[in-house]
């Protein structure tokens, strides 16, 4: 039994690619023009332009639709900013922020709409920043103790279709050849499925604003 956790491939201009296995076995029922059993790792190709008709799974339409996995951003809110309280420090990179409202609409008192500067660790008692915390489907938010930074719960690996939004990727599964936020979690993101994020591949929350649709998931 392979215990290697998967990893996601980012296709240029393509799908992600979720390698469950990275070790290649022989295919049933295929050969080269010698006769040779051909091999492959096993994964499955999902859609990321947000056109496919078969989601969560790619049928192509990223070739017609003109899809384009470029990054739009400029990186300048890629940071870690920190918030230091009497009893916690809450650390927040916004650039990978996927907006899904769990801290803002969870703890209010600390995680502040229209409010500069937009978190007060000293809002709320630090149990209750914590329990919040742990809800940030994107890795955008983490928090320290005394100093010292505390680790995301590992979870078993798994990514989880949203309800007409990303992908959340949580355990630890590794995305290649793509730099994740500074200080963000690697354990748990958001990866952009509706095709508009102007941080591919991680989500910006654009799904809300173009009325990112999928009724099957």
């Amino acid at each position: 039994m392979n215990n290697e956790k998967p990893k996601i491939a980012c296709l240029p201009n393509g799908p992600y690619y979720l390698l469950n296995d990275m070790t290649p076995h022989e295919i049933p029922n295929l050969q080269s023009s010698a006769g040779e059993p051909r091999s492959n790792v096993a994964g499955v190709a999902l859609c990321r332009c947000g056109g496919s008709s078969n989601k969560p799974f790619c049928d192509g339409t990223h070739g017609a639709n003109g899809f384009t996995d470029k990054k739009l951003t400029d990186g300048s809110t890629n940071k870690r900013d920190n918030y230091v309280g009497a009893k916690i420090t809450i650390h927040d990179n916004r650039s990978v922020c996927a907006h899904a409202g769990k801290c803002t609409d969870g703890l209010a008192s600390v995680f502040k709409l229209k409010v500069e500067p937009w978190i007060d660790p000293n809002g709320a008692e630090a149990e209750e920043i914590i329990a919040t915390i742990k809800k940030c489907p994107s890795g955008a938010l983490s928090y320290s103790i005394d100093g010292v930074e505390q680790s995301a719960e590992e979870r078993p690996p798994m990514v989880t279709v949203t309800k007409n939004g990303p992908y959340f990727v949580c355990g630890g599964i590794e995305i290649l050849e793509k730099p994740q936020g500074e200080g963000a979690s690697k354990e748990h993101f958001t990866l952009c499925r509706c095709g508009g994020s102007k941080n591919k591949p991680f989500c910006d929350g654009t799904h809300w604003h173009i009325n990112f649709e999928d009724d099957k998931n």
